[in-house]
This record gives structure tokens, sequence and C-alpha cells, in this order.
């Protein structure tokens, strides 16, 4: 059977052969596509549909732009491009067509269920399977069972009609034919006239009516038996879904299991991705055109007896390398008296809960518009999250001190490594922080810096973070989390740019987080895993640091959650190789020479080669707390983010009582707590809108941040404008809103 060459519409769905960018080895691939329901899928056969997905977009907040006659591209704003050609101009303007249509209805869909927010109703549990599908059912029948009386009637008007128009003609058959004359002659021919128009009329009716009475009755068993397949077919496919994934994560198991067998007869180990945890999927395989990457460069030692060794060494630092920090300065002799912090928060509680029963009907949606009770949640906010990007602060601290620019670049990229640590087992989703709502870390006595985030905007979601050092650092951020639920996994894409400044020297560095994926959403062990490339930049020098975080693999040898970089100048000359795992360690190696040499054996590509003096750990991260798998898994930071404290705002996160009743194990009461700040945040936000209206100028701003423009990135973010220290010394928080 011969496929199709142009894409066929079928109702809302619409599907064909499409070329799809991969690669610059690859080139352009032929894919399936199929756009249905303001999603826009693809296979790489047919066949694929029933079983891999290999990629979906969401229309609802993607952009269309054509290329020439035959390319296009389709974005949702930089997590997703596909760049797309047709086989000709007819057929591309068909897509583009279909394309258009269906982002006009999603985004339709979607401004509609903007309001339904974040909420859930304990009061208002989920339908069950079985109860659902016999309401869908009785509905049905009843609407069936109304059409079906409403065509008896119009039958029985039609006869009616029929045998009245009948009699009336006979009638004035009887009166034409008695010999009137004069002016009643004339007045029985007009009536005689009207009477043939009307039945002429009424004739064109009943043969309207009859027409449709036989379509209907020959139609409507037809109808009532298609949308019973329908409902049975959805039924079926739901229970299969169900059964294949745990079919596969059997089959994972059983894979693992003779994997790790082999790997013991060959004297041989390999990591899985959460250390023995269950894995999902193999992410290059399933998810990705291209193959899996070679490593783009070897690391050898400078010493030549050991130069036939490919290394990442783990001893300790040496006297012929330089060290990365200088000149220490002296402690100081004051006492000061710290605060103690807690060390402990209640135990989770064990309450089970169906997560597919509530995800299985959001696919493709924002994780923020799926209503989510605090089951699913950790007790802090997004707010008190983004703080804990601050946990190693010591490795900023010591790239303050650094002389060299490429050598503060080492500290900074390890920086951005570790904030990704605190991620290894927390696989639960912190608080969506209210509009206006705040938190303060003040660590000034114990760490020497103070930290402010605000949530600057709802729809959508957005945090500022601002942290100053007393030793010579300021780190700023806004970040904006875009997430996207796909069935069996969850994919966060944090958008925005991290900024760190330095006193001495001036030097400016910016980054960006690369993408969180959750796995086993339906069955198995959740576990997560980091993927992506990051780049650091020194705006003030023009030094690069590109980091390369690698996505877990079955078929990879490498050690689990790797990540490798190397630290160049402006001029693009290598300094320093970095190497490590997001969730242990980085190291880093001086290059003292480089070259080109070694080939990837798949595409027959060079590898540059550095040789480099011994490695020097750079960061290492702390061990969990005693008991943390019973509280989160919090690391010692987080376990005192939710603690009590005086003089901060009214909008705190540590005064949000939701979170509060989920830390203290109370999760009834926190989710209708959740549901009545959310309808308060709802009804503040439409008298807003109310007040907008009548004064467009007047839109919500941030307490403590403003808008403007960046000049490194020239992106539009909210900058720290002071106030809020103050404020606290003087206790004094008038302008804060309530929101709790």
């Amino acid at each position: 059977m011969s496929e199709p060459k142009t894409p066929t519409p079928a109702g809302d769905t619409y599907k064909g052969w499409v070329f799809k960018w991969t690669n610059y080895i690859k080139g352009y691939q032929r894919r399936w596509f199929v756009l249905s329901n303001g999603l826009l899928s693809y296979y790489r056969t047919q066949a694929e549909m029933g079983h891999t997905c290999r990629g979906t977009i969401n229309l609802a907040t993607a952009t269309i732009t054509v290329d020439d006659a035959c390319n296009f591209v389709i974005s949702n704003g930089g997590a997703q491009t596909y760049h797309l050609k047709a086989s000709c101009e007819v057929e591309r303007q068909r897509w583009i067509t279909a394309l258009e249509l269906a982002k006009a209805k999603a985004a339709c869909m979607q401004a509609e269920s903007d309001d339904s927010g974040d909420d859930f109703s304990p009061s208002s549990p989920p339908v069950a399977h079985g109860q659902g599908g016999r309401t869908q059912n009785s509905e049905v029948q009843s609407a069936l069972r109304t059409l079906g009386s409403k065509v008896e009637d119009l039958s029985t008007c039609n006869d009616l009609i029929s045998k009245h128009g009948s009699a009336l003609q006979r009638s004035l058959s009887e009166l034409d034919s008695l010999r009137l004359t004069g002016e009643a002659g004339d007045k029985i021919r007009q009536v005689t006239e009207r009477a043939t128009l009307f039945r002429i009329t009424s004739n064109a009716m009943i043969n309207a009516c009859r027409d449709f009475l036989a379509l209907a009755q020959a139609h409507s068993k037809r109808w009532q038996k298609a949308l019973q397949a329908e409902r049975d077919q959805r039924v079926r496919l739901e229970e299969t879904l169900e059964q294949l994934a745990k079919q596969h994560n059997n089959l994972e198991r059983a894979f693992r299991g003779a994997a790790q067998a082999n790997a013991t007869a060959d004297n041989k180990s390999s990591a899985g991705p959460g250390k023995g945890e269950a894995s999902d999927e193999d992410d290059d395989n399933e998810f990705f055109d291209a193959m899996e990457e070679a490593p783009e460069f070897i690391t050898v030692p400078a010493d030549p007896h050991f130069h036939k060794s490919v290394i990442y060494p783990t001893y300790p630092f040496t006297l012929n390398e330089e060290p990365l920090v200088m000149n220490q300065e002296s402690p100081s002799q004051e006492l000061i008296l710290l605060k103690k912090r807690r060390t402990r928060i209640p135990d989770k509680p064990n309450y089970s809960l169906n997560l597919w029963s509530i995800m299985k009907n959001c696919i493709g949606k924002e994780l923020s518009k799926i209503p989510m009770p605090v089951n699913f949640n950790e007790p802090i906010s997004m707010l008190q999250r983004l703080s804990e990007d601050l946990e190693y602060h010591e490795l900023l601290d010591k790239a303050s001190k650094c002389q060299s620019s490429l050598e503060q670049m080492c500290y900074v990229a390890a920086f951005s490594v570790s904030s990704y640590s605190t991620t290894v087992y927390r696989t639960g989703k912190p608080f969506n922080p209210l509009l206006g709502e705040t938190y303060e870390l003040d660590r000034r006595r114990e760490s020497g810096y103070r930290s402010l985030c605000e949530q600057v905007s709802h729809h959508p979601p957005a945090a500022a973070h601002h942290a100053i050092s007393d030793r010579g650092w300021t780190l700023r951020q806004e970040i904006t989390v875009a997430s996207k639920f796909r069935g069996k996994y969850l994919s966060i894409m944090p958008l925005g740019t991290i900024h760190a400044i330095f006193e001495k020297g001036n030097n400016h560095y910016t980054w960006k987080k690369v993408t969180t994926t959750v796995h086993n959403i339906i069955v198995g062990k959740l576990w997560i895993d980091q993927s992506g490339e990051i780049d650091v930049v020194n705006h003030t020098t023009g030094d690069r640091c590109h980091l390369k975080f690698a996505p877990y693999s079955y078929f990879s040898r490498d050690v689990a959650r790797k990540v490798t970089g190397v630290v160049m100048d402006k001029d693009g000359k290598a300094h320093y190789v970095l190497s490590g795992t997001w969730d242990e360690k980085m190291e880093f190696s001086r290059v003292m020479q480089s070259s080109r040499g070694g080939e990837n054996g798949t595409e027959g590509k060079q590898k540059t080669v550095y040789q480099t003096l011994k490695a020097r750990e750079v960061w290492r991260r702390n061990p969990l707390p005693e008991g943390a798998e019973t509280m989160y898994y919090f690391t010692a930071l987080a376990l005192t983010l939710n603690e009590l404290e005086e003089g901060v705002a009214p909008t705190d996160s540590r005064r949000r009582p939701d979170q509060r009743l989920m830390e203290d194990g109370r999760w009834e009461e926190a989710n209708s707590e959740k549901q009545r700040l959310e309808e308060k945040q709802r009804s503040v936000r439409r008298e807003r809108e109310r007040e907008a209206a009548s004064a467009p100028h007047d839109s919500y701003q941030a307490l403590w941040f403003e808008r403007c423009e960046d000049r490194i990135t020239g992106e539009q973010i909210h900058i720290y404008k002071g106030g809020y220290w103050e404020a606290k010394d003087r206790g004094s928080w008038e302008g804060c809103p309530d929101i709790f």
C-alpha cells in the first residue's frame, strides 16, 4: 500500500509526512506529523503512533513563521523549536492553514481555562472511572430519547398537514364547481389561487420533512452505535495504557537484572539513573532523532609517564599547579552569637493518592494549570526553592578572592552546577507563590549574605531574586518556569538569565538553567534527570565556559549524571577542563597543551585532546541530614527555610497558612486553605482587571522590584530597587498587600 504524500485532514485531525531538521550530520529527515486538539506531534513512522511519540508541541503558545517557499518554523519560546520543510509550496500552505486554525482554537480553549488556576476541592474527589462512564452513558441515552421523541412529533405534524391540506383542496374544488357570478366568483377564484400556492409550499415542506425523517431514522441507530463504540474504545485505551505502563516497568526491571548479571560476569559496574532507582526510558533512543554523541574532548595527564591513560583524576592538588584561591583573609577574632536553627521538621505522612487518576486528562497542559492537591507538594514555596541556589555560596566567596578571571570562572561554573544537587531525590512540587508573595533569607551573620525573592507575575508565573554578600559578590535572577506533562514524564524548563557580579575586577557573569525531567509519572519510582547545555559568559573579559549535562541513557558507559566543561578565554584558547556529576562533585584540571587527535568512530570526526595537570576538587555535595528520607529529602539549609522568624514581612512565605499546615502534617486542612487562598487571589485579580479597564496604565507593579531592560542581555526583567531591609529595620510594612 502506498503512503500518502500530502497531508490528510480527518475531522479536527491533520496528518501527513513532513521533513524535519534533526542535526548537521543527518539534515532533514522525513517524519510523520499529526495535528490534533491543538497539539502537533511527530513520529518516525505511522506504525509508531500507537506507542512512541518523538515529540509534541502545544500550538496555544507557539509561533509559526515561514522561511521560504517550502520551509516553516514552529517554536514555543525557546524550549522547543521544529524546523520543517514541505515537499512543495502547496503542501506547505496546507500545513500553515491547518496550524493557524488549530492555534486559534487552542488559544481560545486556553483562555477559557485560565481561571482554573491551581484549584483543588477536597470535598470533590476525582470521579471514579466506572461511575464517570455510567454518568456519561445515561446522559447520552437521555439525549437520544429526547431526539427520538421530537422526530416522532415531526412525523405526526407531517401526516396532519398532508391530511388537512388534501381536505381543504377538495372543499375548494367543490366550491369552484358551483356556478357563482359577480363579486362572489372573483373572491372564490382568489381564495383558490392562494390555496394552490399554500398547497405547493406545503408539499415542498412535506417532501423536505419526509426526506429528513427517512435520513434520521436510517442514521439514528448508526449514530448511537458509533457513540457507544467511541466510549468503549476510550475505556479500552485507558485500560490498555495502564497495562502497557506496568508491562514496560516489568520489562525494565528484567532488562536491568540481566544487565547487572552480565556486568558482574565481566567485572564491570554500571550506574542507573538514581543509583538503583528505576528508569522509565532511554531518552536518547526514544525522544531524540540524533544518535548519542561521543565525548567532545579527551583529557590526558601532562606527565609523559601516564600518556596512555584517559582519566578523570581524583587525587589531591600538587605543587606544580597554582591554587585557585589567592590571598586568604585572616579570620576575624570577634565572637558572634549565632542563632540556633532547627534540624528537623515533622515527618511526612503516608497518604496514598493515585497520581494517574488526576493527571491522565492533563497531558500537554502547563503544570500551573493542573489542579493539584498538596499531596504532591513539598512544604516550601518556589521562592524558597529558588533561595536554595545559595546552598553552596562558599563557591562565590572563593571566586571573589581569585586574582585571575579564568580561575574565577571555574568557581562560577561549579556554582551553576551545584544548584542541581538538591534535586536528586526531591520529587515534590513546591507551592506556587501568590502574586506579591516574598521570601527573605538573612544569613548575614553566619555567611555574610542576605537574599530576597518576590513573585512579580502570576500569568506567566515569574519570581525575581536578589542576593548580596559582604564578601564582594551579588547574585540576581528572574526565573519563569515552563512545564509540560507528557504522560510518562514531566519536563520543567526554567526560562530566564542568572547574573553574578563581583566587585573585584567588576566581572559580570551570566548563564541559564538546563531542563529538569521527572520520570515514571504513571508507574514506578519517580526519578529526576538534568539535561542540556550551559554557557557561562564573563561579559567583562569575554571568557566563556561551556558545560554539558549528559542525559541518562541505558546504553551509555559513562557515569550517570555526568557534567563536562571547558573554560576558554576570549580567543577560544582552553585553560581549564571541568568534569564530574551534578549530584556529587566537580573537579577542574589546568590545561597545559591541546591538540586535535582521536576519532569519533561513528562519524570519523576528530576530537580535541587536552593535556592537563592533576585534577583538583572544586565542589562536593554536602551529606543529607539524618532521617532526610522522612523529611522530603530536605538538605540542612532546606530544613531551616520555613522556620518561623520574627520581623519578616507579612507577605513572607513562612506566614503562608496552607504551607504551614502541610508541614505540620494536616493535609486535609491544607487543601481547604490552599483553595481559599487561590480563590482570594482570583478575586483580587478580577478587581484589578476592572480597575485597569478604566485606567489602562494602572497595571500591577511589584513592591520591591522594578521592571526595566537588562543592559547585558536586553531582556525585560525585574531588578531590586531597594527599601526592603530598611523597612524591616523600621518594622514598617504599610505597603505590603494582604495576600494571606
